[in-house]
């Protein structure tokens, strides 16, 4: 192994090599295993990585998993409410899966100025409320205090804001219907958040869940759903059906899934396209290299006739010009993931790439690293071109010594 090793390092190093015919085909070779990496690189992070956002942000408005009442009306404000009085709640012992469960309560308003009006889902929430997912979308100001007594605070996305000229700390009147008329509510802004999300940035407003309960005659017990999130989201079928296992036969629970599955089966087809680029980006390093490895071959026939001549058996031979091909694939590799990485990193940090997010929900191209995936595709790259690149070694077999040497 180690004279096989030794002569394809002197031919990849000698003069001749870098001189010769091959050489523009082989810097070919070189460039297609770069780009396929790079291709491969971005398709999957940004592919995975918007699937990622988008789910986090309806998770964000949503939770995993929601338990509400049996109800006719699809409307989120429902008018029959959840007492708080649960097993599972605040803590759902039954299934560790669960991370944390919440309650909320909406009531749809509309809000009105001087200038303009806008309708809109009051979404109230209380204590337990969980807000790193707002707190990450926040653009100014801060979270409404709902740990304190009842207040005015809310926090609105800047859609809402922008269409109605409002401004932190500004304060509009919202009416709230009911079955003898309408409810009055001033509220402040204290915050502004952009998701990007455009479905739920251009209806929802966030404040305390007492406003709810008082517009709706509630007790304190009682609220519109509890939102469930889980550990592991891969797993949200199942974890679904234990949740609703262990529910009540009054309640009933939907995962985000099944809620939002118009999205979903949307964000599916992130898979399709990443295994259609990782084919062709695939079939097309591999393409190159069989032909840069067979230009090699019939480069190298006198060779090959005086090795064979000398008593080197063919496997020997065949296994020369595949650490060659090998050292052109390793070349490949190291310039696609180094040009490929970067591009990633200058994409996560400086978000070059938008997207429009009524399209794709997001801002920005987001980004999704994990060593996991990059030395995956590597090894898939490699396993790939070595078992394509036995076939034309195989051309090697059928060189006559005699022939060989006398070839010009």
């Amino acid at each position: 192994m180690k004279l096989e090793y030794f002569i394809a390092k002197r031919l990849i190093t000698s003069k001749d090599y870098k001189s010769s015919i091959s050489a523009p085909i082989i810097n070919i070779a070189i460039a297609a295993i770069a780009i396929g990496i790079i291709m491969m690189l971005v398709s999957v992070s940004t592919g995975i990585g918007l699937q990622q956002k988008i789910r986090e942000k309806i998770a964000a408005f949503n939770g995993h998993i929601v338990i509400s009442n049996f109800d006719s009306n699809q409307s989120e404000a429902t008018l029959v409410p959840v007492s708080i009085r649960q097993s599972f709640y605040p803590t759902f012992k039954n299934v560790p899966e669960v991370e944390h469960i919440q309650a909320v309560a909406v009531k749809a308003g509309i809000i009105r100025t001087e200038t303009a009006f806008e309708g809109i889902m009051f979404k109230g929430v209380g204590r337990d409320y969980d807000w790193k997912f707002i707190k990450e979308y926040l653009t100014q100001g801060r979270l409404p205090n709902c740990m304190a007594s009842l207040n005015q605070e809310v926090v609105v996305s800047s859609i809402i804001a922008s269409r109605l000229k409002l401004k932190l700390g500004d304060s509009f009147h919202t009416y709230f219907m009911k079955p003898s008329g309408y409810s009055i509510r001033n509220l402040k802004i204290v915050g502004i958040f952009n998701s990007g999300f455009q479905e739920f940035d251009s209806s929802y407003i966030l404040g305390d869940i007492r406003h709810v309960q008082k517009l709706n005659k509630w007790n304190k017990d009682q609220v519109g759903a509890f939102e469930v999130f889980v550990n592991d989201f891969s797993a949200i079928e199942q974890i679904g059906e234990k949740v609703y296992e262990e529910t009540s036969s009054v309640l009933d629970s939907k995962t985000i899934v099944e809620k939002f599955s118009y999205i979903f089966e949307w964000l599916k087809l992130f898979d399709i396209n990443i295994i259609v680029i990782l084919v062709v980006m695939i079939l097309v390093a591999t393409i190159n290299m069989v032909v840069a490895l067979l230009v090699l071959i019939l480069e190298r026939t006198q060779m090959i006739g005086i090795l064979k001549a000398l008593g080197a058996d063919n496997w020997s031979i065949r296994k020369i010009f595949l650490y060659n091909a090998f050292y052109l694939v390793a070349r490949g590799l190291f310039w696609g993931n180094l040009i490929g990485i970067a591009i990633l990193l200058f994409q996560y940090y400086f978000g070059i790439i938008k997207l429009n997010p009524e399209n794709y929900y997001v801002n920005e191209a987001p980004v999704y690293f994990n060593l996991v995936y990059i030395v995956v595709l590597n090894l898939m790259t490699v396993l790939v071109c070595f078992l394509v690149l036995l076939i034309p070694s195989y051309i090697i077999t059928r060189i006559s010594p005699v022939r060989a040497i006398r070839y010009d």
